[in-house]
């Protein structure tokens, strides 16, 4: 077996920029045709762009992926204009983090509507082309923060934490058909997202990894790329943390 996706159609969402970008092109790389959809057209323009201008095959769509009537759309239509979808990566997320004291009802919502509503409501959308043609792989990018939590991330850790319980239910119900679904959850990963942190913070989340540096999203879609592929395909309802063994 090779590590190849030669022939496949992947959608991901929050693909213009950091971690969903680097799957988007290290999924074309694989010979994937990419749907790269980002909330901002621009940005997943610009991805399309640049994996066409390698000679791979991509194209961009914006979508709010807490939208369910909107989603059921668009994977309607990636799926005609792609000839169907064979993989979903979950990818897209925000933050609003604060204390649980300061925390808004907003806040929370907001959270939990793009990481964990959005990935059931592109799940669903796929769900029925996966199952006719018995061949489908699904992954959710969920964060090792919904294993162990963190202080003033309580509406993160929820989502994530409902990420990887709505990975292993799918997972028992899509077996039968070939379908497999898995969760990778990063640990510290240099983007634009941790790049807001002061240095100190920073110093500090890496001085608790043992292997001493931050992950990259080159790492994270490596992970991915394999669970994507052949190479993966006994690999169903796991958890993959891709966290430089920060949590063990």
């Amino acid at each position: 077996m090779e590590l190849t996706l030669a022939g496949r159609k992947a959608i991901i969402t929050g693909s213009g920029s950091g971690i969903g970008r680097e799957v988007a092109v290290r999924f074309s790389a694989a010979g994937a045709t990419v749907a790269v959809c980002d909330v901002v057209r621009e940005t997943a323009d610009k991805v399309a762009a640049e994996i066409t201008g390698a000679g791979s095959q991509a194209q961009a769509y914006a979508i709010n992926v807490s939208d369910f009537a909107a989603v059921q759309q668009l994977c309607e239509r990636v799926a005609a204009d792609l000839g169907g979808i064979d993989i979903l990566v979950n990818n897209a997320g925000i933050t609003r983090d604060n204390l649980l004291l300061r925390m808004t009802e907003a806040e929370f919502d907001r959270v939990i509507a793009v990481n964990l509503k959005g990935a059931f409501n592109f799940t669903k959308a796929c769900l029925r082309g996966m199952m006719k043609s018995r061949w489908g792989r699904i992954i959710n990018i969920a964060s090792v923060i919904g294993q162990m939590g963190n202080a003033g991330q309580a509406n993160y850790a929820a989502a994530k934490a409902g990420i990887i319980g709505l990975t292993k239910s799918a997972a028992k119900e899509l077996a039968s058909r070939s379908i497999t679904v898995n969760a990778v959850a990063p640990g510290f990963i240099a983007t634009a997202m941790t790049e807001k942190l002061d240095a100190a913070a920073r110093e500090a989340y890496i001085a608790g990894i043992p292997l001493k540096r931050a992950g990259t999203p080159e790492d994270v879609a490596n992970a991915c790329l394999f669970l994507a592929s052949e190479l993966g395909s006994y690999v169903t309802g796991q958890v993959l943390r891709v966290d430089g063994g920060l949590l063990m």
